[in-house]
């Protein structure tokens, strides 16, 4: 009897992302050289991709610096061989402008794409903390419920055709809800967007989609029926849903993320010491449930990516 190949298992680690603050986690990653720290021992724990944001080395505000990008990218990239994943989301406070500044500088493989505009809120964190390290933070959390995260059909199109069309970057299709899934699937009919997509569902942010495991069935019901073979899909879950989520997402065939930009926790109560131990508990979880887990080599297979000798650091 012919059996069918399991599709490897991606881990992403998302490393520092915009949402936590360094008050909220000692871990959390903030100056370049924490950065590339973090993601060497992430990479090393088995993540196949490290997706980036930068943050002040000063303060630890997100920033879109270019500069600030540089302090950090070309030095992870010297030193392991993960796909390096930026960011076009940058955070709520950010224009277009600023979001595509360092990835069109840096010219990588692979960016992120929010595939709408959406409330983005996580303004009910400010309650559990009484003190803050910087002055930002705490009108920056608690202000995240009166802001929208702008993607319009147009913005989309336009990172596509510039990172996309231009540079030859694939993008990791970030969908915080059914609608987003319909959303690609018209720039695919329109050919703007070409597959192979890799499909990033995303659950628990309020704003989007709720972390139900009956709704990551039907978003990958949905894709199944909008993208057939054509996709690549991957799951992350903020918060306590983290693993949960990623582990269902293995058992269904498809690939994982986590990391500190997702969820500051490793246990319920217990904060992560590092992004490289989250990494080292999905990698453990995936091997004990016999699914093998794609290299860089792999990804870039995947993905059909230009390669890493063809970015910008």
């Amino acid at each position: 009897m012919s059996t069918i190949a399991r599709p490897k298992a991606i881990i992403t680690c998302a490393i520092t992302g915009a949402v936590h603050t360094p008050s909220m986690s000692e871990a959390l990653p903030v100056t370049p050289s924490q950065i590339v720290a973090s993601s060497l021992g992430a990479a090393a724990a088995g993540a196949a991709v490290i997706h980036l944001h930068a943050r002040d080395p000063v303060d630890g505000r997100p920033t879109p610096n270019p500069d600030v990008f540089m302090q950090f990218l070309p030095e992870i990239h010297a030193q392991c061989d993960a796909v390096l994943n930026i960011t076009t989301g940058g955070s709520t406070r950010m224009t277009l402008e600023d979001r595509l500044a360092a990835p069109l500088r840096v010219k990588p493989e692979l960016c992120s794409l929010n595939l709408g505009s959406m409330n983005f809120v996580f303004s009910q964190m400010a309650q559990k903390y009484d003190k803050w390290k910087h002055a930002w933070e705490k009108d920056y959390v608690e202000g995240s419920d009166d802001v929208i995260f702008r993607n319009t059909f147009r913005d989309i199109e336009r990172i596509i055709r510039l990172l996309g069309h231009e540079h030859g970057a694939r993008f990791e299709f970030e969908c915080y809800d059914v609608g987003h899934l319909y959303a690609l699937a018209d720039f695919a009919e329109r050919q703007i967007a070409k597959p192979p997509f890799f499909v990033q569902m995303i659950f628990g942010v309020r704003g989007g989609i709720g972390a139900d495991a009956a709704h990551l069935t039907h978003m990958k019901d949905t894709a199944d029926k909008l993208f057939g073979s054509d996709y690549v899909f991957s799951v992350m879950a903020a918060g306590r849903h983290q693993i949960p989520f990623a582990t269902q997402s293995a058992t269904m065939g498809g690939s994982v993320r986590v990391g500190l930009e997702d969820s500051l926790f490793i246990a319920r109560r217990t904060l992560a010491e590092s992004n490289e131990q989250q990494v080292r508990k999905i990698k453990r979880l995936l091997d004990e449930l016999g699914i093998d887990v794609a290299t860089p080599s792999d990804v870039r297979t995947m993905l059909k990516l230009k390669g890493r000798s063809n970015v910008g650091f």
